[in-house]
């Protein structure tokens, strides 16, 4: 039976096991394995029919000694304050590996935005600035979207707040829609940042992309330019990937005997990520059960949907020819998957390591703004790859240095930068 970690126990479980291979002082592992500040608040929103409906919504800011706390915000049914925590806490570990000066912060609001209409969206996104406004800010916290939420959202709260500043604020939010503060190649970050490693990784492995196979967990955002990338960048085939169907309230995996063509797929999905399933069968797709991603021949695991899918329990099932395991999600292995990749000799590119594309992208915006100058595509992209391209190889140099898996070898280069941090602004 796989263990029964929520997201906050696993990042402290997997925080708390290097800390003791660093020796770490015992208190300086206690300020680091649990938030700064917290954030929790009722938000009041008058429905279309005219019922007065009260959301709760969190706030969760880890640690900032590089800088101001940076994350996104999610509209999720299942959001919880653990969730939010450990999100949080693996962003400061993000920023830290990727070498960006932000620290970690997370929020959400305990909503299916599917069930809400626009406007309601809106005056939700207001409302949670209402509450929030004097926590954040372009110098202390600056968060973005996430699961659930949009570049249209995150234009609002960036309105909302610059009304009650009382000035024009982009740099407040990132994740913003372009011609309004937003940055270009935001929108293919995370999955092409996903991509930038899996590419570094095999050549570490001495493989052929071009003769590799992937198969991927979800079709958001991040495992949507993860199999446009896997593709048009390394030559390679996707041969799954899943979604979650919020009309059927389950999950499906995706395939076709050619492999998947992630840009029809994208013609075929709403918003959220559901996938068109009456279309996509029509095309020659087969559908079945969620978890029959993990089961495909691939020779790359591409876990891109929500934390702890790949488990216990689930990882016995992945199929033998797997080499390398890229992390798109956050929190995607748990520790006890973690034991079964190191026995089995797999190759893991950690999630915040993996995923890091976003937030570095989300730093560049941030410049941009503060810049009012403005980068082209092939300028962000280029500099994506560059800073992701580093990243990995100092982890990589890492875990061969300390001869330790390139989880704990990222979370030694993160939690080395962060106590250096809080060293030279003298906080002990």
């Amino acid at each position: 039976m796989a263990e029964q970690l929520n997201a906050f126990d696993m990042a402290q479980k997997q925080f708390d096991h290097v800390a003791k291979l660093l020796k770490l002082d015992p208190g300086i592992s206690e300020v680091l394995r649990w938030p700064m500040r917290e954030y929790s608040f009722r938000i009041p929103v008058r429905m279309d029919d005219g019922s007065l409906r009260v959301f709760q919504g969190f706030r969760v800011q880890h640690n900032d000694a590089r800088g101001p706390n940076k994350g996104g915000i999610r509209f999720a049914a299942n959001e919880t304050m653990d969730t939010v925590r450990a999100l949080a806490t693996w962003m400061t570990w993000k920023c830290a590996v990727a070498d960006i000066p932000l620290g970690g912060g997370k929020g959400g609001i305990i909503v299916d935005p599917s069930t809400i209409s626009v406007r309601e969206k809106e005056e939700l996104c207001r409302g949670w600035v209402d509450v929030m406004w004097k926590n954040i800010g372009p110098r202390n916290d600056v968060p973005a979207p996430d699961v659930g939420t949009t570049p249209q959202m995150m234009g609002w709260m960036m309105d909302e707040y610059s009304k009650l500043v009382g000035q024009f604020t982009p740099g407040v939010f990132t994740g913003k829609p372009l011609g309004g503060g937003g940055s270009e190649g935001r929108t293919e970050a995370t999955g092409y940042g996903v991509i930038y490693t899996v590419r570094e990784a095999m050549k570490h492995l001495k493989m052929d992309s071009k003769k590799s196979v992937a198969t991927i967990e979800g079709f958001g955002n991040v495992a949507q330019y993860a199999a446009i990338g896997f593709i048009e960048m390394l030559g390679g085939k996707v041969a799954a990937v899943s979604c979650w169907d919020r009309n059927d309230k389950k999950s499906y995996t995706y395939s076709h005997k050619a492999g998947v063509d992630p840009r029809f797929l994208l013609t075929i999905v709403d918003e959220y990520g559901t996938i068109g399933k009456a279309k996509a069968e029509a095309a020659g797709y087969i559908v079945e059960d969620g978890e029959a991603w993990i089961t495909k021949e691939a020779d790359v695991l591409i876990p891109a949907a929500i934390e702890g899918h790949v488990n216990g329990d689930t990882v016995k099932k992945m199929s033998s020819r797997i080499k390398i395991v890229a992390e798109g999600a956050n929190g995607g292995v748990t520790p006890e998957a973690d034991e079964f990749l190191k026995a089995n000799k797999i190759f893991d590119i950690p999630d915040f390591l993996c995923n890091a594309g976003g937030v570095t992208t989300s730093y560049f915006e941030s410049v941009q703004n503060d810049m009012n100058y403005y980068w082209t595509k092939e300028e962000v992209l280029g500099r994506l790859d560059t800073k992701m391209t580093q990243a990995f190889n100092n982890v990589l140099e890492m875990s061969e240095k300390e001869k330790v898996y390139m989880r704990d070898a990222a979370y030694m280069v993160s939690i080395d930068r962060v106590v250096k941090a809080m060293q030279l602004r003298g906080w002990f």
